[in-house]
């Protein structure tokens, strides 16, 4: 397993030793001890799979109190940009993205700590993507920041977005609480 810290303090790329033959491959995609080693100390509850088309945008998502959720994403099938942005008030990258490429063919997955909104766009036909959660889903302390924030400039790499009605009534970035502190 090799681990890549990023320019964000908490984001961490993780990349699985792939074994690959004649027959297809093989890789953990969760090793709890070897999480432990690199300091990913996350007790997950919750397994989420998604399946999108093309040019799909979901998020920006984040739980707040007791339900906050830290997310190990991947990709089962396909090619999505992953998208997180910090939400940590008086973090030095408040309000700063980071985006990475996760797809089947690069098997790397991406550690998004509490404290953090989450999105991502599809870039192939299809993708299934795959997240473990740290805490249960909770409707009413679901929050969403709208997709598009030009305060945020996200290039979310697709023309025409798909979106869902309830993402596009989310709030701005500048209509956020301070739910995380840094």
């Amino acid at each position: 397993m090799q681990i890549e810290t990023t320019n964000i303090q908490g984001l961490i790329l993780i990349k699985p030793k792939v074994f690959g033959d004649s027959r297809g491959y093989f890789f953990e995609s969760y090793n709890k001890e070897r999480c432990e080693e690199i300091g990913l100390n996350a007790d997950f509850v919750q397994d989420n799979i998604s399946k999108s088309v093309k040019s799909t945008i979901r998020g920006l998502h984040y739980q707040v109190g007791d339900k906050a959720q830290g997310k190990l994403c991947k990709v089962i099938t396909g090619k999505v940009l992953d998208v997180a942005v910090d939400i940590r008030f008086g973090s030095p990258t408040f309000g700063k993205h980071y985006a990475v490429e996760l797809s089947e063919e690069n098997h790397t997955m991406l550690w998004i700590p509490p404290g953090f909104a989450h999105g991502f766009s599809v870039l192939t036909d299809e993708a299934i993507f795959s997240y473990k959660c740290t805490q249960f889903y909770s409707k009413e302390l679901e929050r969403s920041i709208i997709f598009n924030d030009p305060d945020l400039n996200i290039n979310w790499l697709v023309e025409n977005p798909i979106i869902s009605e309830k993402d596009l009534k989310a709030k701005s970035f500048n209509e956020i609480e301070k739910d995380f502190i840094y």
